[in-house]
């Protein structure tokens, strides 16, 4: 049985994972989070007026290939997303909370959280991850399912041309702001987009299969992002809610619970590639930053290494 070790846990490495293990791979999953979720992330905080839930990554998610189409039509009729008409006709988010659909394909796999790894070892034909507390184990394939900035210095030791196409693929960072009120703000709409430093804003507690009390996501722009990109979460905190009251109108009202999140890759331009393949060295990367910043990107990208790599198994074997 051959093996492959995917560096990531988010959507692009649990899709190629999907793909390898359908065909008999053995796919060990490494994460340096403590669950699934990736920049698909939800938190919840506990208030004086109940539990509050924020998706503080991804907003949510849209449906263009049939592949991905299929996916959802799955993830739906098992209750793990639904469509959000305040986003848009063609938007879907994950049910109770956006990790859902991540957790939800986390679940079919081995996936080892909180390990860190940080470099790859090549020993003979196979390789051996490196970090503390990483086994000794090792792998026919492996693959990086990292955002380019952490892929680059990986890949660079390893391939060169893989690691310039990384180096070469910049992501643009977000602030991310979360707050909870104890009563609802005086803003009737759910959305808020490109209003001063907001590049959005969204009452989560009126997206489908949510409750609680009354919670916002903001997301500053990148522009604003990258120019406060090292200031502290306290820091950051008052003045994404200050932004938030402007848009709104809500001054006199302070929140029950914040908290912000700084998100240094969150956009990526999009190389086009759909994935980075070593077939010599059985090494790869997969990503959104590879084709495009959507979430079904990334499980494209997934998908597509993983179809790159059977293919060319199949090829050796013949």
């Amino acid at each position: 049985m051959r093996s492959a070790a995917i560096v990531g846990a988010g959507v692009a490495g649990l899709s190629c994972a999907d793909v390898l293990a359908a065909e008999g791979w053995r796919v060990t999953l490494f994460d340096k989070g403590r669950k699934a979720g990736g920049r698909m992330a939800s938190r919840r905080v506990e208030t004086a007026h109940g539990e509050a839930s924020f998706d503080f990554g991804a907003q949510y998610f849209t449906v263009r290939d049939d592949g991905f189409a299929a996916q959802v039509a799955r993830w739906a009729d098992a209750g793990h997303a639904t469509r959000w008409p305040d986003a848009g006709s063609d938007a879907w988010i994950g049910v109770p909370a956006m990790h859902a659909v991540v957790r939800e394909m986390a679940a079919r796999h081995e996936v080892r959280f909180a390990h860190h790894v940080s470099g790859l070892a090549r020993e003979g034909t196979q390789w051996r991850l490196l970090g503390e507390g990483m086994p000794g184990e090792h792998f026919d394939a492996a693959v990086l399912a990292l955002p380019a900035e952490q892929a680059a210095p990986i890949l660079t030791l390893h391939d060169f041309e893989l690691a310039r196409t990384a180096l070469f693929a910049r992501s643009q960072p977000c602030w991310t702001g979360m707050f909870a009120f104890d009563a609802p703000l005086p803003h009737g709409e759910h959305i808020l987009r490109n209003h001063g430093i907001l590049a959005w804003a969204a009452r989560d507690s009126a997206k489908p299969g949510r409750g609680g009390p009354e919670s916002w996501v903001v997301q500053a722009t990148p522009q604003w992002s990258t120019a406060q990109l090292e200031r502290s979460p306290d820091e950051i905190a008052p003045l994404l809610l200050a932004a938030l009251h402007e848009a709104t109108g809500s001054h006199a009202q302070m929140p029950v619970a914040h908290s912000a999140h700084r998100w240094r890759y969150a956009l990526s331009a999009g190389t086009g590639l759909g994935c980075l393949w070593n077939e010599k060295q059985q090494i790869g990367a997969c990503g959104d930053w590879l084709l495009g910043p959507r979430v079904e990107c990334a499980w494209l990208s997934g998908r597509k290494l993983g179809r790159r790599i059977l293919g060319a198994a199949r090829e050796a074997a013949a």
